[in-house]
């Protein structure tokens, strides 16, 4: 037998694609994507604001006595902590904070896996918790403060609310959403009720779950801004609100500054985790 060479003609006028022009192609299509995630991105935001606010202090552009120099706030800062009061008030924040974080994030589980794995439970939870949005958190004080006194647990209840509803809303609509025909094939399987929630609800609801994570951990922080300038004696926002009674800006901006440096920290520590978590996806940031 005799082989047969087969050999593709090329056009008259035309020339065959080189590697090269291939090779500008696909880089073409690649610039679709965001590109390789660079290191400490997030912080290039909040240094530019730091920049253009010393240059703006250091060029007089700016009031000292409404918005002082970013020198001045640090001296404070340092002062603040020297004498003891920065820290004993940062350590009765973060355990505010954390006890409030730590009940909303049980209910907001514990509630969504009810509602979003029984129809009654759907019926019973859905509609209290859509209720419980709808009103304003902070609105609750009042109440809150007739039936809990006016100590530190009302503080925490609130803080609680505050996080277990973004939680319950994401993972709730995380697991309404998981495809059913992953149900069905867990049903075709013989899966039993634990391993479909471990090897289906789990993995379906963790995207969810992560973005309400972050919410509520923001949450914490602002719920705690308002709380700590209610009869409280110690924590950032009872340092900020005697600062205001007196005037003094700096140390107003000092809260503030830790506010942002926690809530900017616990944000970070939660997108590390969910990376680490979910390093199965290939998603448009990863």
């Amino acid at each position: 037998m005799t082989a047969v060479t087969t050999t593709t003609a090329t056009p008259p006028g035309s020339t065959a694609p080189s590697t090269a022009e291939e090779g500008h192609r696909v880089r073409r299509r690649r610039r679709l994507s965001p590109g390789r995630r660079l290191p400490a991105t997030r912080l290039l935001g909040p240094a530019l604001v730091l920049v253009l606010w010393a240059a703006a202090s250091a060029a007089g552009e700016l009031d000292p006595g409404a918005v002082p120099a970013p020198w001045t706030v640090l001296e404070t800062g340092a002062r603040l902590w020297t004498e003891g009061t920065l820290a004993d008030d940062i350590l009765t924040s973060l355990r505010r904070a954390g006890s409030g974080f730590v009940i909303g994030l049980t209910a907001g589980i514990l509630l969504a896996l009810a509602s979003g794995l029984s129809r009654t439970g759907e019926a019973l939870i859905d509609g209290s918790v859509q209720l419980n949005r709808a009103v304003p958190t902070l609105g609750l004080i009042p109440l809150f403060i007739l039936w809990l006194g006016i100590g530190e647990t009302f503080k925490i209840a609130i803080i609680a609310i505050v996080v277990y509803i973004p939680i319950y809303l994401n993972t709730h609509a995380a697991l309404s959403g998981i495809d059913h025909r992953f149900v069905e094939l867990a049903e075709v399987q013989g899966l039993s009720r634990l391993a479909f929630i471990r090897q289906v609800v789990v993995p379906g609801a963790l995207p969810g779950f992560f973005v309400g994570l972050r919410l509520g951990v923001t949450g914490s922080w602002l719920g705690l801004v308002v709380l700590e300038q209610i009869n409280a004696t110690s924590g950032l926002g009872y340092l900020m609100f005697q600062a205001q009674n007196y005037g003094q800006t700096d140390v107003i901006l000092v809260g503030l500054v830790v506010y942002g440096i926690f809530g900017l920290v616990s944000d970070t520590a939660v997108r590390l985790i969910e990376r680490r978590v979910l390093s199965w996806r290939r998603t448009l940031s990863s």
